[in-house]
């Protein structure tokens, strides 16, 4: 672990285990992903101890300060020391991740048809619902 100096981006974020392959990472800051001090960057970009870079991982956004440069992977708390994660980050991810929970299974589209059985779930639900009631 160097303590001062410089390290190419894409290898620190491996070795902060945000992404889990150099390719994955790299596409991740070319794709707009990644910024460091609120700018898009490339790859090579060279990092030091104390900027702060802002990493999307799907629905999540977090803004890490780096803490610590390591070019070598290691395991989940060892990488997890290398960068502190800010507490409006913290509190913004909660609150996304409270609001994904409340909407349930409503707010998924799904990407393909539904299959047999999904449909005959679909049309027994369906044919509940408008049915007549006895009251």
């Amino acid at each position: 672990m160097q303590q001062d100096g410089k390290l190419r981006l894409d290898k620190w974020l491996w070795a902060a285990r945000f992404f889990k392959t150099r390719g994955l990472d790299k596409a991740a800051i070319e794709g707009g992903k990644v910024q460091c001090q609120g700018e898009r960057c490339k790859p090579s970009k060279e990092i030091r101890v104390g900027d702060r870079l802002q990493v999307r991982q799907g629905f999540d956004v977090r803004d890490v300060d780096v803490l610590v440069l390591s070019e070598q992977r290691r395991g989940a708390p060892e990488a997890q020391a290398l960068y502190a994660e800010t507490d409006d980050s913290i509190s913004r991810r909660e609150a996304a991740i409270a609001q994904r929970k409340a909407l349930g299974a409503g707010g998924l589209i799904s990407e393909h048809r539904p299959n047999k059985k999904q449909r005959r779930q679909i049309h027994r639900f369906r044919d509940e619902r408008n049915a007549p009631s006895d009251d």
